[in-house]
């Protein structure tokens, strides 16, 4: 009981931490808002282009590279957990799987550094025409983005994990259910 206690307590501090940073989210999408309505107004169309393209893919490879990981280390988790008794077939079957999301891992690195040569160029097009203030608050926008999305990611996941070990725990304390 004293451990259904405690983790109950613990899921109820993350839920808090997941609400104060999804205000914090919505501040960031606020500045994100402000920023693009700014290069909006002072850019060409095509670098406008390049700039809302860079933004929206900058979500995408990140949520594609957090969860290629989860996936990869929950398979190599898996393989490192098999015993004796494991067919050939089901070590075979995770193997190849984490063949495949490793390559899809790397491919994903590969789109994570062609993203960064394109925030460079889209840096290099907004500082020729916003104030150092707003180019400050561009970049800050681009970092707290990525590391708002890998934070959630991390709660989300801390989240369910807690909620599952609270879910076990409850099942094995609850007398046998009848049939």
């Amino acid at each position: 009981q004293e451990l259904i206690d405690s983790i109950s307590r613990k899921l109820q501090v993350l839920r808090e931490a997941r609400e104060t940073l999804l205000e914090d989210i919505q501040a960031n999408n606020i500045l994100g808002e402000e920023v693009e309505a700014i290069v909006k107004e002072v850019c060409k169309p095509n670098e406008f282009d390049k700039f809302k393209m860079f933004i929206g893919d900058l979500d995408k490879v990140v949520n594609l590279l957090l969860s290629l990981s989860g996936r990869l280390a929950r398979v190599e988790n898996a393989l490192n957990n098999l015993d004796e008794n494991t067919s050939p077939e089901e070590r075979r079957t995770l193997v190849e799987k984490q063949k495949l999301l490793t390559q899809q891992h790397e491919d994903a690195k590969e789109l994570k550094e062609n993203l960064d040569r394109r925030e460079r160029i889209v840096f290099d097009i907004l500082a020729n025409y916003l104030s150092e203030e707003n180019l400050a608050d561009y970049e800050h926008f681009v970092k707290m983005k990525s590391a708002l999305i890998i934070e959630q990611r991390e709660l989300e996941d801390k989240i369910k994990l807690g909620e599952e070990q609270l879910k076990c725990l409850t099942d094995s304390l609850q007398p046998e259910r009848l049939k």
